[in-house]
């Protein structure tokens, strides 16, 4: 029996309005006045709940475990509560947040793959159904004051603009407050931002000393101080969700520079020293096994001399910038407590919504790169890292970076997965500490029991004794999927009650059943460039299944498929039905759009628009895809003499495309993530008056990434024109957008960096677009 209170059972939500206590009669003098008392639902000690959830962060990245990274307020945390070390996520972010605030398996609910991928299978189809409500939502028809702050991600890409629709905006999922980025990743310094269901711009600019996790921090303070305010009688429930660890790896220099020469001795020897650490530190059992390299990754005594400088760097900024996001979490858990709160507020820090990230390949100075699929060197890298300032701007508002994914495996240790693999743990085997001062006695000893992202809902349904509802305003709701971990709050040693759970990302999956794992890696690997040969013919049945004993082999260190072939055979048909009851099928349907369809990607449905000259913050997934498909853009202006500004801009400083004007100079760049920069100029100035200014961009050769020609003409006569070598055939960036008459997010071009966000002087009359093909 749960040692939590009980509340009256409660099917439907939202509640019955609560009937008057007064009765009407025909005159005043008949009636009698009663005012009707609001009713609580919740018992008088129901706790507030803050959750963390780090994003793309490793088990080995944080002192708090063994690791070089300083997370003082994880271990604080940790030390006043309880530490899970088997807990777990999905191993990719849109997957794993659904499933956090639903209760439910990912696929189940759409979201088998991030939100910007997804297609048609229901599985895959990147809308979370009104049949499996946010805990969000049921916590408001109880009575929470809810919030939400940071990385979203489970809107459905073309939902996604200032117009909506909103009804799958966190807003319109059950949190009466939001701040935050919608999209899978940010800018740290120019993110593209909403505030409920307003676009908005940061406070600040980068140079004014802007940082979007700081940002994020100083927020939910505003708000956790209009609550008591406010509404000291209701409990909170806030979900403040970082954009950091994901790329790209921002943070002031400050930062890094703490970590100056930490990591000199590579990835290899940062993994041996983390893992016995970790052991001391009683985080891992004493008989774990350290998994080896994969033969696809270089070791560090693999890394030329030369590069080495670059590769140290890029780790130095992003534990710089994981150590800066853990103090903002500190900031949060300080007001909570002088606000008096602290005592009855249960904290769970997650930390990564899966494991460290691989995709930063070979180091990188514009992480999309890789989602693109565009080939560079390590030597390209750091030749335009040069050429921007050298290693001091890894970082900074200028490149985009993250770090080698040798790294990446480090920061997973001892674990052989990391981010998108499904099948391994180190994708999915994530810290979380929970701290409850009120109910929860402080303990060393780490919770070993197997639990999974989906179990967070029930965890909190059954500490605040609610009743899954089973409708939800008129729609029945699907079970939940989760198991409820309080039964482990007092008890360490308490027998795990998750006894089956499924994995599949992008084909990479696995199945955990009664203390056995099957894993099968899947068709790519993460951290190569490029696709495997071979994959369009891709199918699982060709995939091999591995065999762990997880009771017994903590790391997935031995593979015993080969001496127990009944098992793994007996855990396939387990995957099997799991797969089936939750739409996991087709298996790798997560690789439809990215590897065998690109031409699928979400986009808008038009193929010409008209835009006034005011429009701005238009996201790029819903934007004309001015930088990979045969268009025009027509801009009909009135300019000043020696005109200055930026007539439109689409994506940021890590990649995009711009045309503006230079005292008077007509211009046009196309940055491709940041290592090649084609620029175009009129020879002559523009006259100051009306202009019809026109940009037409074709394919030279018509395939994916294909070269461009562009040409600029003025009032129909061509001023300039160029040949875009390489296109970028998916997307410039997750989060940043198409402006007209100005460049609100990064800078496009180094040109008006320093002028940024370069208003046009001028008038702009009508922008308009025009697909050719």
């Amino acid at each position: 029996m749960s040692p939590f209170a009980k509340l009256p059972r409660q099917d439907v939500l939202p509640f019955p309005p609560t009937p008057s206590a007064s009765r009407a009669g025909r005159t005043m003098q008949d009636s009698v006045y009663e005012p009707r008392a609001p009713e609580r639902r919740l018992a008088p000690d129901a706790p507030n709940i803050l959750v963390v959830l780090i994003d793309d962060a490793g088990p080995g990245l944080p002192d708090t475990f063994g690791g070089d990274v300083r997370t003082a307020t994880l271990t604080r945390v940790l030390s006043e509560g309880i530490g899970y070390n088997r807990f777990h996520t999905t191993a990719m972010c849109s997957p794993t947040r659904a499933s956090l605030l639903t209760g439910r398996n990912h696929h189940r609910i759409g979201n088998g793959q991030i939100a910007e991928l997804a297609n048609d299978w229901d599985g895959y189809s990147g809308h979370i159904p009104t049949s499996t409500s946010l805990v969000a939502e049921v916590l408001t028809d109880y009575g929470y004051a809810t919030a939400a702050f940071g990385k979203w991600h489970n809107t459905p890409a073309e939902e996604t603009t200032p117009s909506g629709p909103f009804h799958n905006w966190p807003t319109g999922r059950g949190f009466e407050y939001f701040y935050g980025f919608l999209a899978g990743e940010a800018s740290q310094y120019e993110p593209n931002l909403v505030r409920n269901t307003t676009s908005v711009l940061p406070p600040r600019r980068a140079e004014d000393g802007y940082h979007l996790s700081e940002d994020l921090a100083d927020d939910a303070i505003g708000w956790l101080r209009r609550h008591r305010a406010f509404e000291p009688d209701k409990p909170f429930f806030m979900y403040w969700a970082s954009g950091c660890l994901h790329g790209p790896h921002h943070v002031m220099k400050e930062w890094a520079d703490k970590y100056a020469g930490r990591f000199d001795d590579g990835w290899d020897a940062y993994r041996e020293r983390t893992f016995a650490n970790a052991k001391a530190a009683g985080w891992i059992p004493a008989d774990a096994e350290l998994t080896p390299r994969d033969p696809t990754l270089p070791a560090w005594d693999d890394i030329p001399d030369d590069e080495k400088p670059f590769q140290r760097r890029l780790m130095e900024v992003a534990a710089g910038f994981a150590e800066h996001v853990d103090v903002q979490v500190g900031r949060l858990v300080d007001e909570v407590e002088r606000l008096g709160q602290a005592e009855n507020t249960l904290v769970f820090y997650i930390w990564g919504d899966n494991g460290s990230s691989g995709e930063g390949q070979n180091g990188t100075i514009s992480e999309l790169l890789a989602q693109n699929g565009i080939p560079t060197t390590t030597d390209m890298h750091i030749k335009a890292l040069d050429e921007l300032g050298g290693l001091d701007v890894l970082g900074s508002p200028k490149t985009d970076n993250q770090y080698h994914a040798g790294w990446a495996w480090a920061g997973s240790t001892p674990y052989k997965g990391m981010k998108l693999v499904a099948s391994h743990l180190g994708g999915t085997r994530n810290p979380m500490a929970v701290r409850w001062p009120a109910r929860i006695a402080p303990d060393v000893r780490p919770r070993s029991q197997f639990h999974h992202c989906n179990d967070l809902v029930p965890t909190i349904y059954e500490v605040l004794g609610i009743t899954p509802p089973r409708v939800v305003r008129g729609v029945e709701q699907q079970d939940l999927d989760g198991t409820s971990f309080a039964y482990t709050f007092d008890d360490p040693e308490a027998e795990g009650r998750l006894r089956t759970q499924y994995f599949e990302i992008m084909g990479s999956r696995a199945i955990y059943h009664d203390g056995w794992m099957a894993s099968a890696f899947g068709p790519r690997t993460p951290w190569l460039p490029g696709l495997p040969p071979g994959i369009q013919d891709w199918t699982p049945d060709h995939d091999r299944w591995e065999l762990y004993h997880l009771d017994e082999d903590w790391t997935q260190a031995h593979d015993v498929a080969d001496t127990h072939p009944d098992k793994l055979a007996e855990l396939k048909e387990v995957f099997a039905i799991e797969a089936a009851r939750n739409s996991v099928y087709p298996i790798g349907g997560g690789l439809w759009v990215p590897v065998y369809h690109p031409e699928l990607r979400i986009s808008t449905p038009y193929r010409s628009w008209t835009f006034s000259g005011d429009v701005v913050r238009m996201p790029e997934f819903c934007a004309p895809a001015l930088g990979n498909r045969a268009n025009t853009v027509t801009v009909d202006a009135e300019l000043p003499e020696s005109a200055n500004g930026v007539l439109y801009a689409l994506g940021g400083a890590g990649g995009g495309l711009t045309c503006y004007l230079d005292d008077g100079y007509l211009c046009y760049e196309y940055n491709c993530f940041i290592l090649m920069r084609t620029k175009i100029r009129s020879g002559q100035r523009l006259t100051a008056g009306r202009h019809r200014v026109e940009v037409r961009t074709e394919y030279a050769e018509v395939r994916p990434g294909g070269p461009l020609d562009v040409t600029l003409t003025v009032d129909g006569d061509e001023v300039a024109s160029g040949v875009v070598p390489v296109s970028a055939p998916l997307l410039f960036t997750a989060n940043d957008c198409l402006d007209i008459g100005t460049c609100l997010g990064g800078p496009v071009s180094l040109d008006y960096y320093d002028r940024a966000p370069f208003p046009f002087e001028g008038t702009i009359d009508t922008v308009e677009v025009r697909y050719l093909t």
